[in-house]
């Protein structure tokens, strides 16, 4: 306890124990005069003074500490009362890197996973550092230049307002009263342009701007459908954005009111209207009587005090907000990249088992429908597709898979109509004879492609049909595998995996039964000479 404040307390507590000493003395008197006349009078008075003396040591007490001590209280409510939000965030930042780093081992693209561990260091660093970024976004002749211009005070480029003056994003440092952390204002290129290099700029203009902290959109005149869908997907995505009305001063005052409420009403759901403002970059000169030409100075006040007043108090949360984002996206990347990777493996074995059973099939027609959906839902061929995915399966859960789904499929009516489509398809391209050999086998790899593409749908959600069942599922695959433009692929497909290999083992017995039948006939003209 500091000296001064034990101090206080001993000459305080002397005080009271003074005042209390000359009270009970005073109040013994008091009771003995009254109690003489009135014995129950005497008594209440004791406890109202008694009660009176206790209320007034706790005030004195409860008022003392708040005095002595109300600083340090009040830091310690603070300090408690202080958002734990970015420091959630930026933990959930960190476990979200370690989670892609782990996806970006299982990438098998050596040039992708660099790619992508680059990326996550950059992420990190960035966590580190602690730079508030703000991008600046906005069409090509919004003035967007001359507004990084004029918070930086010094030229920064080429303020003209003609399209695409800014080829690369530019960044420039920026100190900021009350903001202990370094702001990085970036100048991107505009957005909207026309031609190859207009779309390419936009581009990188649209990745810095989901890189932002914070967005500074600008424009010059309502906003048009053009410029809001890119500010609304931005908002969306959680981007923190204040929307800047440049060249203010070429509008007559009454006009520039109502283009504020146009803007305000435009923008009402995205953004508020105290982030709505407005600045003259760079004010037009104009030239006096005396033929002296006047350059206004820049009016963009309003617009740094509002950068101030967001950046003092969000900053931190701006920071964190970003850095969890970016990580998020880069981590929804790598499961794209190895989704993608997993569908490329889950074909090629898909692929094999389809032609390997149509060929079976192929030379030993099958009687019994049912037996052909059976065959196209080869057990072996789920639990390939489900170690893919990071699902061991043994025989038997294969072999209960492969049931249901061709249950599945038998049910439906799709074997029924899988042969009815592709008789008709194959009959468009072979003989009538090598279609009746050939149907049956086609139709075979027709399901098994089917079958397993459920499949894949099955192991990439976690062996989870979904809501609809292993109905809706293969029912979507069916209507995928019908359409015209996948039918042809697929007998074209068919035709050089099942009837060519069929038409030339046809061609070789006609020609073995050609040889025989000859040679019978020429025993037979032998045995009649």
């Amino acid at each position: 306890m500091p000296l001064l404040r034990l101090l206080f307390l001993i000459i305080g507590l002397s005080i009271i124990l003074g005042l209390i000493i000359w009270l009970i003395n005073s109040i013994y008197h008091l009771y003995i005069q009254v109690s003489f006349t009135a014995p129950l009078l005497g008594k209440l008075l004791i406890f109202l003074i008694i009660g009176l003396l206790g209320l007034l040591i706790y005030a004195f007490i409860y008022y003392f500490n708040l005095a002595v001590s109300g600083k340090f209280f009040f830091t310690r409510r603070q300090e408690r009362s202080r958002p734990k939000l970015p420091e959630q965030k930026t933990e959930a930042a960190h476990e979200t890197l370690k989670a892609v780093r782990r996806q970006v081992q299982q990438i098998q693209d050596k040039v992708t996973q660099k790619a992508l561990l680059s990326r996550s260091l950059q992420i990190e660093t960035s966590l580190a550092k602690g730079d508030l970024k703000v991008v600046v976004f906005g069409t090509g002749s919004a003035g967007k230049t001359s507004l990084v211009n004029a918070l930086i005070g010094e030229m920064v480029g080429n303020v003209e307002a003609t399209l695409g003056t800014t080829k690369m994003g530019e960044t420039y440092s920026l100190k900021l009263s009350g903001v202990s952390r370094d702001i990085l204002i970036t100048d991107t290129p505009g957005i909207l342009e026309v031609g190859v290099e207009g779309t390419e700029r936009e581009q990188l203009a649209r990745k810095l701007a989901t890189e932002a902290d914070l967005l500074l959109f600008v424009v010059d005149n309502d906003l048009r459908q053009s410029e809001y869908y890119p500010l609304q997907t931005l908002v969306n995505i959680g981007k923190r954005s204040l929307l800047i009305l440049n060249k203010i001063d070429l509008y007559p005052k009454e006009e520039l009111t109502l283009l504020m409420k146009q803007l305000q009403q435009r923008v009402k759901v995205l953004i508020s209207p105290l982030d709505i403002i407005a600045v003259a970059a760079k004010p037009q000169s104009f030239l006096l009587e005396t033929k002296e030409i006047i350059e206004p100075k820049p009016e963009i006040i309003p617009l740094i005090k509002r950068l101030a007043v967001v950046l003092r108090a969000e900053g931190e949360d701006l920071i964190a907000d970003n850095i969890l984002l970016q990580s998020q996206r880069l981590g929804e990347e790598a499961r794209k990249m190895i989704n993608s990777q997993r569908r490329q493996q889950a074909d090629k074995i898909i692929d094999r088992y389809r032609w390997i059973g149509a060929g079976v099939i192929s030379v030993t027609p099958l009687p019994v429908v049912d037996m052909l959906a059976m065959a196209a839902v080869n057990a072996q061929m789920v639990i390939e597709i489900g170690q893919i995915y990071g699902c061991e399966l043994n025989s038997d859960r294969g072999k209960e898979l492969a049931l249901s789904l061709g249950k599945t499929l038998v049910s439906l009516g799709i074997v029924k109509g899988a042969l009815d489509l592709l008789s008709k398809a194959l009959q468009l391209n072979i003989t009538t004879y090598l279609v009746g050999k050939a149907i049956q086998g086609v139709t075979a790899a027709y399901l098994t492609r089917i079958a397993g593409k459920s499949f894949v749908e099955y192991f990439r959600h976690d062996q989870d049909w979904g809501d609809g069942g292993i109905t809706e599922v293969v029912q979507r695959q069916f209507e995928l595998s019908r359409k015209n433009e996948f039918v042809q692929r697929f007998v074209n497909d068919a035709i050089a995996n099942v009837v060519e290999p069929l038409t030339s083992t046809w061609e070789e017995d006609e020609k073995k039964f050609t040889i025989t039948s000859g040679k019978q006939e020429a025993t037979l003209e032998e045995d009649d000479w």
